[in-house]
C-alpha cells in the first residue's frame, strides 16, 4: 500500500526528465558509454528526490504515554466502551507501522464488540486487513492449527427474539360476544381469519376486533387501503395460527413487515425480520432490503444487509448505490443500520476508501461523515488530520489549513507538519521554518520535525536538520534519499552507494530500490541494476518509475539485454547461494527471473512468500498475500513433498 500526501511542487511532472531508451538501448553487446556532459544531465533527471509525504496517521508526540494511557482506561472503562478504545489502539499502532500489532488491537476490538454492528464492522476489517489470505487459513484449519475466524456471523443469535411480546398481547385481551371469525374484505377478496388469534397480534387488533370499537361487532372489515394483499393478509392468518412465515416469497415479506410495524404486530414483525435477514445472500439483496429495513425499523435485516456489503469490501466500493447509501443517511437511519459503531463504520470505510483513492470524491466524503460522528477530542484530532491530508492531496488548501489547524488545537502535533508544508506552498517558507522550530523547542523533539524542518532551508542547516532526524529516528526513509542524491549530484557515486545501503540494509523501501537501481546504471553494474527492478518487480508487479511515468517491468527488459542470461542450472545454485548469505532481494531477484520460465513454480512461490513476509512490517504490499495463495495452489500441487519437508523442518 503506497499511499502518498505530498505537496503540488512534488506532483508536478518534469517534462524533460530522461527517456529511459537514452540509457538503455537494445542493442546487442555492450551499451554504448555516455558522454559526461550527458551522463550529468543524466543523473541530475534521474534523482529528484520527492519532499516527504504529510502521512494521515494518529502520530503523538509520545507514544508510550499515550498507550499507557489506554491501557489504564481500557481497566476502568464499561465494557461498551472497550471496542473504541482498541480502534483508538489501532490507529496508534497504525502510526507506528506495526502491522502485528495493528491486527491484534483490531481483534482486541472484535473480541469485546458490544453490538452485533461492531461485530460485523470489526469483523469485515480483519477480513479486509487479511484479504488474500484465506487459502492458507483452510489449509491451516484443514490441519487442526486454527480456527476458522472472522467469518460471517449468525446474527440471529446476536439479537434474540423476544419471546414476551406473545404473552404481553395475550395478557391485553377480554372477551365479548363477537363471532368466532372475522373476514378481511382487501379488494374483491374475502379473507376469513380466526378473530381471537388475529387480536392476539397486537394491542391495535385487539381493540379492533375485541375492543369498544364497531369492528368489534363486524363480521366483514375492509383492509384495502393499508397496502397489504390478499395473499399476504392469508400469509397473516397463517403467521397467527401457526406463529411461522415459511414459504413466503420475499415481496410478500416486504409487505407483511410494513403491515406488521403500521399496527404494532411485534411478534409478526419479529419473524418476517428474521425471516427476510436469511433471505439476503447477495450485494443487490442487501441493497434493496436495506432501505425496508432503515424504513421499518428492523434490526436483525439491517444488520444482516451491513454484514453481507462490509464483507464484499473494497470490490463494493466501487459500486455507487453503497457508497450513496452511507454517504446519505442521516443519524437515525444510521443508528438503525449500525447502532452506536457509525465511528468505528466510517473509520473503517475511510481506511478501505484512502488505500484505493486517497484524493476520490467518495474518500473525502467518508471522512466528512467521520468528522460528523466524532465523539471525543481523540476521535477528532484522527477525523480532522486524516481529512486536511485528503484535502492537501486535492489541492483544496484553505479547506486542508482549517482541518489541520483544528486538529492541532485538539493535541494533535504532527499535524504542525500540514499547517507547514501549506505555508510553503504560499511561498511562506519562512512562516513554515519557525513553525516548526517552535514545535521542536515545545515538546520532545522527534525525528520526523526535523526531517520536516529540512525542507524549509538550505545548504548546512539542512543537512544538519537530516543527520539529526536520522540520529532520532533512523527509519526515516528520506533524509537517507536525499542525502544520496546529493552525494550523486556531487560525483561521488561511491559513497552515494554506501548511504542508501544503509537504510536498505535494515529496512525495505521500493522508493530506496529505484534510486539505487539509477546509481547502478551509472555506474554500468547492469547485473546489480537488474537484481533491483526484479526484486521492485517481486514486491509490487505494477510498480512504475521516473517519478511515475515508466512501468518497472520495461526497465527490466531493457536491462535485461546487457546481463548474461541465466540457465535455469545457474538460477538454483545462484539461489541457494544468496539464501543461505541471507541476502533476501538478490532472493527475490533470482525467484522473479525463475518464475518467468517454465520451471516448476510451487517451491518458487513458497521460498518467495517467506521473503515477502518478512517485508510486511516495513512494506504494506497486496502481492505477498497473492504470493502465498498461488504458492499453497501450486506446492500442493507441484511439490508436496518439498512443501511437507519444509513444514517438518
Amino acid at each position: 500500500m503506497r499511499t502518498f500526501f505530498t505537496a503540488e511542487s512534488c506532483k508536478e511532472a518534469h517534462h524533460s526528465a530522461l527517456n529511459p531508451q537514452s540509457w538503455l538501448q537494445v542493442e546487442r553487446g555492450k551499451l554504448p558509454r555516455l558522454s559526461s556532459q550527458s551522463s550529468s544531465a543524466s543523473i541530475e533527471s534521474l534523482i529528484k528526490v520527492p519532499q516527504s509525504p504529510i502521512l494521515p496517521f494518529f502520530k503523538p508526540v509520545d507514544y508510550v504515554e499515550v498507550l499507557a494511557q489506554i491501557h489504564e482506561e481500557l481497566e476502568s472503562c464499561p465494557p461498551q466502551e472497550q471496542s473504541n478504545l482498541f480502534l483508538l489502539q489501532y490507529q496508534v499502532f497504525k502510526g507506528l507501522g506495526d502491522v502485528k500489532l495493528m491486527r491484534r488491537s483490531l481483534r482486541s476490538a472484535w473480541q469485546r464488540a458490544n453490538t452485533v454492528h461492531e461485530k460485523i464492522i470489526f469483523g469485515a476489517w480483519l477480513k479486509y486487513e487479511k484479504q488474500g489470505e484465506e487459502l492458507v487459513a483452510q489449509l491451516l484449519t484443514a490441519c487442526g492449527k486454527c480456527e476458522k475466524e472472522f467469518g460471517p456471523i449468525d446474527v440471529e443469535s446476536h439479537i434474540p427474539f423476544d419471546k414476551n411480546v406473545s404473552s404481553q398481547d395475550r395478557a391485553l385481551m377480554n372477551g365479548n360476544d363477537a363471532s368466532e371469525y372475522v373476514i378481511f374484505k382487501i379488494g374483491d377478496e374475502k379473507i376469513v381469519c380466526d378473530r381471537q388469534k388475529i387480536s392476539e397480534l397486537s394491542a391495535p387488533f385487539h381493540a379492533m376486533l375485541k375492543g369498544c370499537f364497531r369492528e368489534s361487532l363486524s363480521e366483514t372489515i375492509d383492509l384495502s387501503e393499508n397496502n397489504l394483499s390478499p395473499s399476504g393478509m392469508r400469509a397473516v392468518s397463517y403467521f397467527s395460527l401457526t406463529d411461522s412465515l415459511l414459504d413466503v416469497p420475499p415481496n410478500l415479506l416486504v409487505e407483511i413487515l410494513a403491515f406488521a410495524n403500521k399496527y404494532c404486530c411485534e411478534g409478526l414483525k419479529q419473524a418476517c425480520d428474521r425471516r427476510l435477514a436469511s433471505l439476503v445472500s447477495s450485494r443487490e439483496d442487501a441493497l434493496e432490503l436495506m432501505e425496508y429495513a432503515v424504513d421499518q425499523n428492523s434490526a436483525v435485516l439491517a444488520a444482516s444487509c451491513l454484514q453481507v456489503l462490509l464483507r464484499n469490501i473494497p470490490k463494493c466500493l466501487s459500486d455507487n448505490r453503497v457508497v450513496e447509501l452511507f454517504i446519505h443517511a442521516n443519524k437515525q437511519q444510521l443508528a438503525v443500520m449500525v447502532g452506536p459503531g457509525i465511528f468505528s463504520l466510517f473509520c473503517f470505510l475511510s481506511e478501505v476508501s484512502m488505500n484505493l483513492n486517497s484524493s476520490s470524491d467518495t474518500t473525502a466524503h467518508f471522512l466528512e461523515r467521520l468528522v460528523d460522528f466524532a465523539e471525543n477530542d481523540k476521535q477528532r484530532l484522527l477525523a480532522f488530520h486524516q481529512l486536511g491530508c485528503v484535502r492537501l492531496s486535492r489541492k483544496e488548501y484553505d479547506e486542508a489549513y482549517c482541518l489541520f489547524e483544528r486538529a492541532l488545537n485538539v493535541g494533535h502535533i504532527y499535524s504542525v507538519a500540514g499547517l507547514a508544508r501549506l505555508d510553503s506552498i504560499k511561498g511562506e517558507k519562512l512562516l513554515s521554518y519557525e513553525k516548526i522550530s517552535s514545535v521542536i523547542s515545545s515538546v520532545t523533539p522527534l525525528g520526523w520535525m526535523y526531517q520536516e524542518r529540512s525542507l524549509y532551508c538550505d545548504g548546512d542547516l539542512r543537512r544538519k536538520d537530516l543527520e539529526k532526524a536520522t540520529e532520532l529516528d533512523p527509519t526515516l526513509i528520506y533524509p537517507y534519499m536525499y542525502r544520496t542524491a546529493s552525494l550523486m549530484k556531487s560525483g561521488n557515486v561511491q559513497v552515494a552507494l554506501a548511504e542508501i545501503n544503509r537504510i536498505l540494509g535494515f529496512k525495505l523501501s521500493l522508493e530506496c530500490l529505484e534510486l539505487r537501481f539509477f546509481i547502478y546504471l551509472v555506474l554500468e553494474d547492469y547485473k546489480a541494476a537488474l537484481r533491483d527492478v526484479q526484486a521492485i518487480l517481486s514486491l509490487c508487479p505494477s510498480y512504475k518509475m521516473f517519478e511515475g511515468r515508466v512501468a518497472a517491468s520495461q526497465l527490466c527488459t531493457l536491462v535485461r539485454e546487457h546481463v548474461e542470461h541465466w540457465t535455469t542450472a545457474d538460477c538454483w545454485v545462484r539461489l541457494y547461494d544468496c539464501w543461505s548469505a541471507v541476502d533476501d532481494i538478490e532472493s527475490l531477484s533470482v525467484i522473479y527471473q525463475m518464475l518467468e520460465s517454465d520451471v516448476a513454480k510451487g517451491v518458487l512461490y513458497f521460498r518467495q512468500s517467506l521473503l515477502l513476509l518478512r517485508y510486511i512490517k516495513n512494506v504494506l504490499i497486496t502481492v505477498q498475500a497473492n504470493a502465498m495463495c498461488h504458492f499453497l495452489v501450486f506446492s500442493l500441487s507441484s511439490c508436496p513433498v518439498a512443501f511437507l519437508l519444509f513444514l517438518y523442518k
